[in-house]
């Protein structure tokens, strides 16, 4: 089982979709913009605001790390849950609590669609296949995923901080920085909405007031 299995199970799952990319990319802007934050509200000198930035960096690159670790803990549990659940329905001799199984671990909307017999089908070319195994869980194309979940993070840093970089009046770089910002969410919006379906410049609108709203609400709280 285990080559056929999760060679589909991980090339359908090492790539993320553009719902976690974005997400991503979200946090990333929340950390950055904590900091730059900070610099609107005071009266630093360049080197403090180098040394805000530098902590807005590596603030970012710890956070990336963090997360993308976290991915492949993620999905390592996923799949050793999928293993599980083959080898319960494998070894489970009633067809009605086979299918009650089965159906617990589709989502609801599709377990609606699913006659029983065509879960009993399910179940009856799970129980023809080899025994599973935990043996190569992970692929060289989950940690792919981690490493642009962690150049997500950090790259989305870089485009916030350059005009601080470039711009010697600290206000003008204040304000070319929360444009960029709110330029990357505007766009980050409108791209999910296209994902899902949504009405693209209102999704786009709500999308960059929500960030606002959350990166307003963690500086509050001291972040």
């Amino acid at each position: 089982m285990s080559d056929t299995f999760w060679k589909s199970r991980v090339n359908e799952s090492a790539v993320l979709s553009p719902v976690d990319r974005i997400s991503e990319i979200l946090f990333g802007l929340i950390m950055v913009l904590t900091f730059t934050g900070a610099i609107s509200v005071s009266n630093d000198g360049r080197q403090e605001v180098r040394d805000l930035l530098w902590a807005a960096l590596g603030c970012n690159v710890a956070w990336g790390l963090v997360d993308a670790i976290m991915y492949g803990m993620n999905v390592l549990l996923d799949r050793g849950h999928a293993v599980q659940v083959v080898r319960s329905v494998r070894a489970e001799p009633d067809t009605k609590k086979c299918r009650e199984q089965l159906r617990s671990e589709m989502q609801p909307g599709i377990a609606a669609l699913i006659s029983d017999e065509e879960v009993d089908k399910i179940a009856a070319q799970l129980k023809v296949l080899p025994e599973p195994s935990n043996r190569d869980i992970l692929s060289l194309g989950d940690l792919w995923s981690g490493i642009q979940i962690f150049l997500l993070v950090f790259l989305c840093t870089l485009p916030v901080a350059l005009p601080f970089a470039f711009i010697d009046d600290l206000a003008l770089a204040m304000r070319a920085s929360n444009g960029v910002a709110l330029l990357l969410l505007f766009i980050g919006g409108f791209r999910l909405a296209r994902y899902a379906g949504f009405r693209p410049w209102l999704t786009a609108i709500t999308y960059s007031l929500i960030g606002v709203a959350l990166v307003s609400l963690t500086m509050a709280l001291g972040g």
